[in-house]
């Protein structure tokens, strides 16, 4: 299981939502099947919507 807050701990050099929209997607290339959006990401530019955001990056 992928997990937010571990991506957003071994990441910390991402400094937008758009950047980790992109890596998101990037992990989806792995073998992970289930994503856990653990914690909300604290970037100035993060949407209202930013759990539906980054599940639709993931599936």
């Amino acid at each position: 299981m992928l997990y937010l807050s571990e991506l957003l701990i071994e990441h910390h050099e991402l400094t937008s939502f758009e950047e980790l929209i992109h890596l998101i997607q990037e992990h989806k290339k792995t073998r992970e099947r289930f994503f856990r959006m653990d914690v909300r990401p604290n970037f100035a530019d993060t949407p209202e919507n930013w759990e539906d955001r980054l599940e639709a990056a993931f599936y």
